[in-house]
């Protein structure tokens, strides 16, 4: 299932270098906080039987 794409890549602010994702000079201080929250949780490790963060029980589990 394909993810949503963050609304901060649609702004004109939104400058998508590879590997280097920021927001030019004088962005609102909502794109701003949006993008750096987005990044910080691409920084958040995935543990074994979650999906994107959220545990999904197996069924040996139980």
């Amino acid at each position: 299932m394909p993810r949503m794409r963050p609304n901060f890549t649609k702004s004109p602010y939104f400058v998508d270098e590879p590997g280097n994702w920021h927001l030019k000079p004088g962005a609102p201080k909502e794109l701003q906080i949006e993008l750096k929250n987005y990044l910080k949780s691409l920084e958040d490790d995935y543990q074994p039987g979650t999906i994107n963060g959220v545990h999904i029980d197996y069924p040996f589990e139980r």
